[in-house]
Order: C-alpha cells, then sequence, then structure tokens
C-alpha cells in the first residue's frame, strides 16, 4: 500500500495535443488532423514525438463528433499507447485548452506538469520535448518560440504604421507551452469566469491570469504550423528533403 501511495505523490507529466481544428483556411473538405502529410494523417507526427518522449501521458482533444473515430482510425493503428483520453474540444482554442486542462488536473498534485501542443505543427521531436521538460522544472513557465527575421510594424485602424519595435526582442512563438498544471489551470479559469475571448496562446493566459513569467526557448525554424495550403506543400518539401528527422 505505501508503495502505491509514494507512487500517486510522483510529479506527472501530460501532454495535451490539440486536434480540434476545423482547418477553415486549408480550403479542403478533409479536416486539418486528418490531412495526408507525406505517407500518413498530420495528427500522428505530433503524437509519434510525445510516444518517444519522456512525458507520462498525452490527453488529445479532438472534435466532439470524432473521438470513436479518432481512437478506431489514428490511436490504435499508429500504437499510440500514450493517449490516456480523447476529450471534445471547444468552438475557440482557448475553449479546447480548457476542457484538456479539466480532463488533465489531478487534486492535490501541485507538482504535475503540462505541455500544450497544436496537433498542426507536425514536426516538433523528443528532443525539443526534453528540452521543454527541462526549461519547465526550473522556471514553471515556459514556450518555444523563434527570433523574428523579418522587421515589424505596429499599425493603426487604418493599417497605417505607427511603431517599429527592435526585432532583437521580437519573437515568434510557437508550441509546447508548458506550465505547473495546476498554476495554467488556475489562470485559465479565472479567464473563463471573467468570459475573456481575446486570448491567442497559453503564454498570454499565464500573462494575465497567472503568477508566472514565462520563459522563452528556442524552437525550431522548421517547427512550423501547417495552417495554410502553402504551408502543407512547404510540409512536404521538408519531408522529401530530409530536413526534418521523423522516426
Amino acid at each position: 500500500m505505501k508503495e502505491n501511495v509514494n507512487k500517486n505523490l510522483t510529479e506527472k507529466i501530460t501532454a495535451i495535443v490539440l486536434a480540434a481544428g476545423r482547418g477553415l483556411r486549408m480550403r479542403c473538405n478533409v479536416l486539418k488532423p486528418y490531412l495526408n502529410l507525406g505517407d500518413r494523417p498530420l495528427i500522428t507526427y505530433a503524437l509519434k514525438a510525445f510516444q518517444d518522449s519522456e512525458v507520462d501521458e498525452v490527453i488529445v482533444v479532438a472534435g466532439k463528433e470524432e473521438l470513436d473515430y479518432f481512437r478506431r482510425e489514428i490511436v490504435e493503428p499508429y500504437g499510440f499507447s500514450k493517449v490516456s483520453q480523447i476529450v471534445p474540444g471547444g468552438c475557440e482554442r482557448y475553449e479546447s485548452v480548457y476542457l484538456g486542462l479539466c480532463s488533465a488536473i489531478r487534486q492535490d498534485h501541485p507538482g504535475d506538469y503540462v505541455l500544450i501542443h497544436d496537433g498542426a505543427r507536425p514536426f516538433i521531436s523528443p528532443a525539443k520535448i526534453s528540452a521543454c521538460i527541462r526549461t519547465v522544472r526550473e522556471t514553471k513557465a515556459c514556450v518555444m518560440g523563434m527570433p523574428v527575421d523579418d522587421t515589424i510594424k505596429i499599425v493603426d485602424e487604418n493599417n497605417c504604421a505607427v511603431f517599429t519595435p527592435d526585432r532583437r526582442t521580437v519573437w515568434r512563438i510557437q508550441t509546447p507551452q508548458c506550465f505547473l498544471l495546476e498554476e495554467i489551470h488556475q489562470a485559465y479559469s479565472k479567464m473563463m469566469e471573467e468570459g475573456e475571448t481575446r486570448m491567442t496562446d497559453d503564454a498570454m493566459v499565464m500573462e494575465s491570469y497567472g503568477r508566472r513569467r514565462v520563459k522563452v526557448i528556442h524552437g525550431g525554424y522548421d517547427n512550423i504550423k501547417i495552417t495554410k495550403p502553402e504551408d502543407l506543400i512547404m510540409g512536404e518539401a521538408m519531408l522529401r528533403q530530409g530536413t526534418v528527422k521523423i522516426q
């Protein structure tokens, strides 16, 4: 009995993989998670990386009508044994994240961590996931990103430039975004209670409703998000040219 109690008190690392996107900007009839990239569905790349990583479990947030399909056509055929739950998502990303967090939270386990990842970023790797885990253990809140190469302009309502930030301080934010599970769940709960709908990523929720500063660490220019048809073309090219290593 004592051994089981000790095990339950240990740190747990959960990955929440978002796969509920409609993919409207892809302009096709196939839902984005199931689009073929190379020789298999887009969503399988991220799930394979987490399967091969240090995370203890994976919670997938999928479309409400796709839960059985996802298990039957994705989880079981590809052997994703770390997928412990497939939960229905919301209409917006922040709603899906919140539902995933509610499924992941364990009472009286303040030392659990969560990595929130967009399933449309197929080229995340176990090595990058390990870097996220090392950093979140140290800082309690971190996100992946890369410095921008372009000059950025802040514009007004008439699309006239009003400010040019120093691009050395501007990063393009990626996922995973990683936190103490209890803290990001509390931050999201406060946001949901207030009815806030403008949050576009998890770090923004922590910045606004949490108590942690969020560390930004290098991800990779290959950690692209498949959002538009040209992104899928780029992903296919990266696979053909071997610029990403896929296990």
